[in-house]
């Protein structure tokens, strides 16, 4: 029997660091795809999801074009990435702060101006969802398919929320679910047209306008007396 002292095993150590090496190489592939992606996301708000290309976010972001490559694999799976983002930043800002807000007309007015909000803020750059549809109207394929079910996702959401204030009692028990969600989405496409196309001044007052004789039109007693009592109403000021 040897009385040598068995040899001192490293495989462990070395085991233990090559999980901490792909995690770093992980967390450094998602920053770099998420610094990439922030790059496409104004390019795409500038020039349209058209205007996107792996040699375009090459030159912005200071990458090789193989680069940008590894991370979206196509223009196409670009462009849909694009999509997915632009969604992700609606729905953080327009939908998630809303529907902390009560349900009925308290919740719908908050959708609302959280929207014309964002839509205020695209009039120097663009709204991804309506210069996408006019790029993708009539181009069948997977972009336009992101296209159509993220603002799928969004008239839903509009939807349930309208629902919900007629169930509460908020809205008449005849109101039309689907004409209401039109005309929301149709002030918007009127707001974005009139102040980014024309520039015309007074489209965000006339959109709230627009609204405002919406809610009017639609709303119960019930519903305008707590459409009133909000805090920034000019009617609920001046009863406190």
């Amino acid at each position: 029997m040897s009385t040598q002292p068995a040899p001192a095993k490293k495989a462990a150590p070395l085991r233990a660091a090559k999980p901490a090496r792909v995690a770093r190489s992980l967390q450094k592939g998602q920053q770099t795809r998420a610094a990439i992606l922030e790059a496409a996301l104004g390019l795409a708000s500038h020039m349209g999801l058209e205007g996107l290309s792996i040699g375009a976010l090459a030159d912005v972001t200071g990458m090789s074009k193989s680069g940008v490559f590894a991370h979206f694999g196509s223009r196409e799976e670009l462009q849909i990435a694009v999509v997915t983002e632009y969604h992700a930043k609606f729905e953080e800002e327009v939908f998630f702060t809303a529907i902390r807000e009560p349900r009925g007309l308290p919740r719908l007015r908050a959708m609302f101006e959280r929207w014309v909000r964002r839509v205020s803020v695209e009039v120097d750059s663009g709204c991804i969802y309506i210069s996408g549809a006019v790029e993708f109207d009539d181009r069948p394929g997977p972009v336009r398919d992101a296209l159509v079910g993220m603002v799928k996702a969004w008239h839903a959401a509009l939807h349930k929320a309208i629902v919900l204030a007629r169930d509460e009692g908020h809205l008449r028990a005849d109101a039309d679910v689907d004409q209401i969600v039109f005309e929301l989405h149709g002030l918007i496409l009127s707001l974005h047209h009139d102040a980014r196309f024309m520039r015309i001044p007074g489209a965000l007052s006339r959109a709230g306008n627009g609204f405002e004789r919406t809610i009017q039109f639609y709303a119960t007693p019930l519903g305008l007396e707590i459409d009133r009592s909000r805090p920034d109403s000019k009617n609920g000021a001046a009863r406190r």
